[in-house]
Formats: structure tokens, sequence, C-alpha cells
């Protein structure tokens, strides 16, 4: 608002009262807490990205493969993607989440959009279904999500302003899946309600449904008209597997239904700073599904191009070339069975050494849970506690991130754990 005419400084229009300080994201504030702690045996499990067992940073060989045949190719340039980015990327995608032989993808309805990661897809999807979804019932343009979620699902379906409900999902007294809960809110929510769905390493938990639950969750949701938004962040990387890990999503399509994808390269590439990451909108089978795919795809572009014009380059680019290339899809395979075995082997070597201790409670959740995260059952005070005693640093829901661990610290992890649960316990 610049000065008055006596040269004073008027009010800002942006006063405590309009914008109020936001609080610190809490992860990256554990971070920052993370990286000031000087003691040379504290252990950082909060960070949500892979590391090697010397707790570095591990950039995928076929990534390295990759990398150096883009930087050999001629034709390489910077110029703009298309609004729905490199079409070689979004084919291949549709092919890795749907299956090469999927119905949709044969019946050419489905239609990708190149996205900022994981999170552009899953905003791009709630842009447009705030814009464009409208249920028979309004109060079913509702968002469900599981309790407990990513935490920015909040954020990012509140900022388009589609209300959020949670349904039940994750069982404190067992550390496990609370179906019976999660059915129950999913076939009392009002007919038509969206319903996001984790397909595979639920964060936080790490706890997934079976696959013969995936089906009696798909059968409620089919009776109630429901509509799946799915959210994969972690395909291959949660059991080393893209088949099984990509199951759910599958079935569903299968079923018929109509449904959108977030997919993210981030974790199961190792890209976390290169966003690549793709949406796919699948409508049902119907003689117009190909006019409704055009309709869609039509709109997106324009939601697109007023959000980000178009797609980041180089992620899409490497992720692009070992997608379709049979040799580096090898590579990329054996990679992801490296990245989940090392942090199946964790699972396993930290329990064990629960059990061992005989620490109090049980630890079969540990290695019952899957994929990059675990609920470790502890609660915030534990939390606090491993924290200032035993410079451990984890989220102060109790989650940890099974990449932290390794074979240097895993003992001391459990050693700090066991110590914590029994002083605690014992009060």
């Amino acid at each position: 608002m610049g000065s008055t005419s006596n040269g004073t400084a008027s009010a800002s229009a942006f006063g405590v009262d309009v914008v109020p300080q936001a609080a610190e994201d809490p992860l990256f504030g554990l971070m920052a807490a993370y990286r000031r702690d000087e003691d040379p045996k504290k252990v950082d499990l909060g960070i949500g990205a892979y590391r090697d067992n010397n707790a570095k940073p591990w950039v995928l060989p076929v990534v390295k493969q990759a990398d150096e045949l883009l930087r050999k190719d001629p034709n390489l340039n910077h110029e703009y993607l298309p609004i729905a980015g490199l079409p070689d990327f979004t084919s291949a995608s549709q092919k890795l989440i749907l299956g090469e032989d999927s119905p949709a993808i044969a019946d050419k309805r489905a239609v990708s959009f190149q996205t900022i990661s994981g999170t552009g897809a899953v905003h791009l999807g709630a842009l447009f279904l705030a814009k464009f979804y409208n249920p028979p019932v309004s109060e079913a343009k509702t968002v469900h999500v599981s309790s407990p979620t990513w935490a920015n699902h909040n954020q990012i379906f509140s900022n388009v302003n589609l209300p959020m409900k949670n349904y039940p999902y994750f069982s404190r007294e067992t550390c496990s899946l609370d179906f019976d809960g999660m059915i129950s809110s999913i076939q009392s929510a009002p007919t038509g309600s969206i319903i996001l769905l984790h397909a595979c390493a639920h964060n936080p938990t790490g706890v997934d449904p079976t696959q013969d639950q995936w089906k009696k969750i798909a059968d409620v949701m089919k009776e109630k008209h429901h509509f799946p938004f799915f959210d994969t962040a972690y395909q291959g990387f949660a059991s080393g597997s893209l088949s099984k890990d990509g199951w759910a999503i599958r079935y569903f399509v299968e079923q018929g239904f109509e449904l959108v994808i977030a997919q993210s390269y981030a974790k199961n590439f190792g890209l976390y700073g290169e966003r690549a990451g793709c949406f796919h909108f699948v409508t049902s089978p119907s003689p117009n599904a190909q006019d409704t795919i055009a309709r869609v795809g039509s709109q997106l572009a324009i939601l697109q191009r007023s959000e980000i014009s178009n797609p980041p380059a180089y992620g899409a680019r490497i992720a692009s070339m070992v997608l379709n290339d049979k040799k580096l899809f090898a590579q990329w395979e054996e990679d992801l069975r490296t990245m989940s075995g090392r942090i199946m082997e964790m699972r396993k070597a930290l329990r064990s050494k629960l059990e061992e201790m005989d620490t109090p409670g049980t630890w079969n959740h540990i290695t019952d849970q899957i994929g990059m995260f675990s609920f470790t059952g502890l609660n915030e005070e534990q939390v606090q506690k491993m924290k200032e005693k035993f410079h451990v640093y984890m989220t102060k829901n109790g989650r940890i991130s099974m990449a932290g661990l390794n074979t240097n610290n895993v003992d001391y992890f459990a050693e700090s754990m066991d110590s914590v649960v029994r002083e605690t316990s014992s009060k």
C-alpha cells in the first residue's frame, strides 16, 4: 500500500487478523532439529526418502544409466513439453499402473497427464473433482480419507474447498487394519462419495488390506456408487513386485469403476527432487466412454495450463527411457528388489532385536506392515523421550521411516526403544 501523503508508512492489507502466522510443517521442522543435533549417535527416522545401508541417498543404477544415455542424445533440448506432458511417459505410466493388457487402455477410456510428482497429481484430481463432480446428493461431494492419512492430503483437498471426512483405518490396539470400522464407514457414507484409497504401502501406517479385503471394499463401494480416488506412491517399492503393488487398482478397473489415480515416481525411481508423476482418469465401459475421455481430457488441459502451463521434462525423460526399454526396465526391477529387500531386512532385524530383549508388548506388526513407513505403536510421550534421551527423530505419532534404519544403527534404535517402553510402561 506504500506511504501516505505525509510520508508515514500505512498499515499492510495483510495484518495478523487476515494472515496469521502458519505453523511450521512438522516434518520439515523435525528434519531441521535433526540437522542441528550434534550427537554422533543421532538417528533420522523422519525422512520419507530411501537411504542405503550407510544412511546415504541412493541414486538407482538404472537412473545413472538412463542419465548417461540422455546426456549423449544429440537431439536433447530444453523446449516446452506439451500441456499433458511427455507422450511416451504418460502412455508408459498408464501401462505400468493399469497393466499392459488393461481393458481401459484397449477401450481407450483412460486419459493421462504428467504432473508435479504425486502431490501435483492429487492436486489436479482434487481440482477437477471440485469443479466438475456433482453426485446425486450434495453431501456426497466429500472426500473420505483414512485415519490417519498422508498429512498433505488434508491441505490439498482443503485448498480446493472439498469437504473431508475420516474413515477408521488403523487400530492402535492391534497396530493393524481396522477393517470392520473402515467397511462400516464406507457403507454409511452418502451414495456417490469420493473415497481416497492408498494403493499399497499405506502412508503413514504401512498397513494394507489383503486382496480379499480389497474385493470387499470394492463390493461395498460399487453398491454405494462411490468414486475411488487412488493414490499410489510406492508401486514396486513396497513388495518388490510392480504387479503385486498395482493389484488393487487393476481390480477396481476390471470391476468397471470410474476412478482417478495419482501416481508418483519419487520413491520407486528415487527421483524425489525431479517431481515426476502422472494423473490418470479412467471412465467406466460404455458406448460413450471415448467421448467422456475427450471431454474430461479437454478440461484437465485447461486446469493444467492455468496451474503449471506444462510439466518439467528431466524426470519424465529418465522414467520414460526406463519404462520403454526392456533392458533398462529389467534393471529397474532389480533396483526395486534391492530397495524393498533392504527395508524388509530392517523390519526383520528390528523385530528380532525387540523380541530378543523381551521388550514389553508385541512386535509382529513391524514385519506385518509393508513399505517405507512403520507405525511403531509408540505414543507422543515416548517419541519425545526417544528424541531427548537418545537423539532418535521420528514423527510424534510414532511413525518411522524404515529406510532410516541400517545395520549400523538398528540395534541402538531397538535398545533405545526398549528403554523408553520399559520406563513409560512401568509408571
